[in-house]
C-alpha cells in the first residue's frame, strides 16, 4: 500500500508539472513487469554488498535511457494513438502509479464482440431444450379423483427424426409438456411419443415446423471408458440459463434405476447432477452425446455422485419405438438365481472343475421360460457368453459385468438360447423373452387407479405408487408387513392377478365397528378366492346371498347384508360425491 501511495503522488506530480514525465516515471511505464520473487532466505540476499548496488543503478541507468527512447517512439507512432481505451480511463486518471494515455479517436473504438463466435462453443449445445411440464397426479387415497396439478422443469436434447429425448420423470403425468430452445423466448407444445418407464426415458415432438429451424440433432457416440471426460449440460435449479458441468466416468455396471424400479447399465460420475438436469445431455470430448443425466447419489459420505444413462440404453428404447410403434419395454428372464463360488455347493450340484455358472431358486410361473428351465438348474451360458460363478459375463478389457445386461440388449419377443445344467447332464433350451409381470407392479402407466366401492368399503389394488403414496418415501419401513412381504417375494400365478386391499371405509351406519380397516387384502368373497378387482366387483354385483362376506387378511372377517349394504351404497356415494361406484376400467 505504501508503495501505491508513493507512485500516485509522484504521478500526480508530473502531471501538474505540464505533463512531463522524468526518468523514473518512464521507468515504472516501461519496465517489463518480473514476476513476485519469494521471500529472502538469508541475511546477505536481503542486503546486497555496495558493488552489487552499484551494478544494478547501472543497469537500471541504461534501461530508463532505453525505456524513454522507446516511449518517445511509440507515442509519435500511429499505432499507439490510435490503440483503444477502455472508458473509464478519463484524462488526468491514473492507476497504480502508471499514466494512462488519454489520446483516442472514433476510428479507434472497435465493433461490438459477435457474440456467436464468443458463446457458441459446443454446437451441440444448441440442440439442449428446456422442458416444461404440467403433471397431474391421481389420487390414491381418493381414486376417483386427481391430485392438484403442480409444474416442473428438466432437460432434454435433440435427435434426429424430429424427436426430443428427456426422463421419463420429467413427462410423468403430464397433462401439457412445453419445450423452449436455447437462446430463445418461445414456448412450443411438445407431444409425448413414448414413455419407457423401466429405462426412465420418454420421446417427444413438436409439429411447430419453427421450432426444428437452425438446429442440428445431437449425434450418439460409442459407450465411454473409465477416466473419459464427460460434460453434463441442461437447466438444473439455480439459474434460468444453460448449465455445465465437467466430469469423468468413475465406474460402469449394472445400477438400479430409481424411477423405473429395474436394474440396468449405468455410469457414474463425478459431474454435479441436480434437480433440473435430469434429461439432458453427457457429451464427450468430441461433442458426442454418450447418455442421459437421470439421478444422483444424495448420502451423508457421498459427493458429486451422478448418474448417467448411457448409449447402450437409449439406442435400444429408440429401436424398440420404431420396430413397434410403441414402447415394449426391457425383457427379463423371470428367474431368481444364486451364486456358486462355493466349492462343496458346486460339487454337491454334479459341476466340473471347468463349470462355472448360476443355479436357479425360483421360476416366475408367468414367464415363458418356466415351461422348460426347472428349479436347481445351473445355467452356463446365455447365448454363447459363459457365466462365471458370481453371475458376471466378460464385458470390456479388464472389465464384467452382470450377465442381465445380455438379457437386456435384447427386445420383447426375441428368442435366446439358454445352456444349463440339470442332472449332471447338459442341456440347451431357446426361450423367448417377455416382459416381467409382478404381483404388485411398479407402475400403472398413466392409467388412473382402479376402485370399487361397496357400502363405504373403497377397494383397490396395490401397486408401488400406491404404497409410495400412503407411506412416504420410506413406505419399505413403514408400510404392513404382510404387503411387503408380497411386495419383495411372492409371483403372480396369472397374468391378471392383483392384489386387491380394503384401502380405507368411508364411515356409516351400515359399517360400524369396521372403521379402522385399513390396507388389508381382500383374500376371499363368499368363500370363493379373489383374484383380481374386477373379479371381486363382478361378484358382489351378482351376489344374491343374504349377506356378503369378505374374508380378509390377519384372519379378519366382514359380513355385511347384501340388500341394505346395496341401498347404503347410493347414499355413501351422494355424501362423499363420488360421481361412481366402480372406476371406468371395470365397467367393460
Amino acid at each position: 500500500m505504501t508503495r501505491q501511495k508513493r507512485s500516485r503522488k509522484h504521478a500526480s506530480s508530473a502531471e501538474n508539472a505540464g505533463g512531463e514525465v522524468n526518468e523514473a516515471s518512464v521507468s515504472q511505464l516501461n519496465e517489463p513487469a518480473l514476476p513476485q520473487s519469494p521471500e529472502p532466505a538469508s541475511a546477505s540476499e536481503a542486503n546486497p554488498s555496495p558493488s552489487r548496488r552499484n551494478r544494478v543503478r547501472s543497469k537500471k541507468r541504461r534501461l530508463n535511457n532505453q525505456s524513454e527512447a522507446d516511449t518517445i517512439q511509440r507515442t509519435s507512432s500511429p499505432e499507439r494513438r490510435a490503440r483503444p481505451h477502455h472508458s473509464d480511463q478519463k484524462n488526468g486518471d491514473c492507476s497504480n502509479g502508471m499514466i494512462v494515455s488519454t489520446t483516442t479517436t472514433t476510428e479507434s473504438i472497435p465493433a461490438p464482440p459477435s457474440w456467436e463466435t464468443v458463446v457458441k462453443v459446443v454446437p451441440s449445445m444448441d440442440a439442449v431444450v428446456k422442458v416444461f411440464c404440467v403433471h397431474t397426479e391421481p389420487n390414491f387415497s381418493l381414486p376417483w379423483q386427481r391430485k392438484r396439478q403442480y409444474s416442473s422443469g428438466s432437460s432434454g436434447f435433440i435427435i434426429g427424426g424430429r424427436r426430443v429425448l428427456t426422463n421419463a420423470h420429467s413427462v410423468e403425468h403430464h397433462t401439457q409438456v412445453k419445450l423452449k430452445k436455447r437462446g430463445s423466448d418461445t414456448k412450443y407444445l411438445a407431444t409425448v411419443l413414448a414413455i419407457g418407464t423401466e429405462c426412465d426415458i420418454a420421446l417427444l415432438t413438436v409439429n411447430d415446423d419453427e421450432f426444428w429451424e437452425g438446429v442440428s440433432p445431437v449425434e450418439f457416440g460409442d459407450l465411454p471408458a473409465l477416466h473419459n471426460d464427460v460434460t453434463v449440460v441442461g437447466y438444473p435449479i439455480g439459474g434460468d440459463t444453460i448449465s455445465v458441468t465437467s466430469g469423468v466416468v468413475s465406474r460402469m455396471e449394472i445400477l438400479s434405476y430409481v424411477h423405473g424400479s429395474t436394474e440396468l447399465l449405468g455410469l457414474q460420475i463425478d459431474a454435479a447432477i441436480n434437480s433440473g438436469n435430469s434429461g439432458g445431455p453427457a457429451f464427450n470430448d468430441k461433442g458426442k452425446c454418450v447418455g442421459i443425466a437421470f439421478q444422483s447419489l444424495k448420502h451423508e459420505d457421498a459427493e458429486n455422485i451422478g448418474y448417467v444413462i448411457p448409449t447402450p440404453v437409449i439406442v435400444h428404447f429408440i429401436q424398440d419405438y420404431e420396430k413397434h410403434d410403441k414402447y415394449t419395454g426391457f425383457p427379463v428372464l423371470g428367474i431368481e438365481w444364486q451364486k456358486m463360488e462355493n466349492p462343496d455347493l458346486r460339487k454337491s450340484m454334479g459341476m466340473e472343475s471347468h463349470q462355472k455358472g448360476v443355479r436357479i431358486r425360483r421360476i416366475e410361473p408367468t414367464a415363458p421360460e418356466s415351461q422348460v428351465l426347472k428349479p436347481s438348474d445351473i445355467i452356463l451360458s446365455f447365448d454363447g457368453v459363459n457365466i462365471a460363478n458370481d453371475g458376471t459375463v466378460p464385458f470390456r478389457h479388464g472389465e464384467r459385468i452382470g450377465f442381465s445386461y445380455l438379457i437386456s440388449q435384447k427386445y420383447t419377443g426375441d428368442s435366446a438360447l439358454v445352456k444349463v445344467l440339470r442332472d449332471g447332464e447338459i442341456l440347451e433350451f431357446s426361450i423367448k423373452l417377455a416382459i416381467h409381470k409382478r404381483l404388485i407392479p411398479a407402475h400403472i402407466c398413466g392409467k388412473p387407479p382402479s376402485y370399487f366401492i361397496v357400502a363405504g368399503f373403497v377397494f383397490t389394488t396395490i401397486s408401488v405408487p400406491y404404497l409410495r403414496s400412503e407411506y412416504g418415501k420410506e413406505y419399505e419401513f413403514d408400510a404392513p408387513v404382510k404387503l411387503l412381504e408380497k411386495h419383495l417375494h411372492a409371483m403372480a400365478q396369472s397374468v391378471d392377478e392383483q392384489l386387491v386391499v380394503v384401502s380405507q371405509v368411508l364411515v356409516s351406519d351400515i359399517n360400524i365397528g369396521y372403521e379402522e380397516i385399513v390396507n388389508t387384502q381382500v383374500v376371499a368373497f363368499n368363500g370363493k378366492p379373489v383374484k383380481n378387482l374386477k373379479g371381486l366387483a363382478e361378484m358382489v354385483e351378482n351376489c344374491d346371498d343374504e349377506y356378503m362376506k369378505f374374508n380378509l387378511d390377519y384372519d379378519q372377517i366382514v359380513v355385511l347384508q347384501t340388500k341394505t349394504a346395496k341401498e347404503a351404497t347410493l347414499d355413501i356415494l351422494t355424501t362423499h360425491c363420488i360421481p361412481s361406484a366402480m372406476s371406468d376400467d371395470l365397467k367393460t
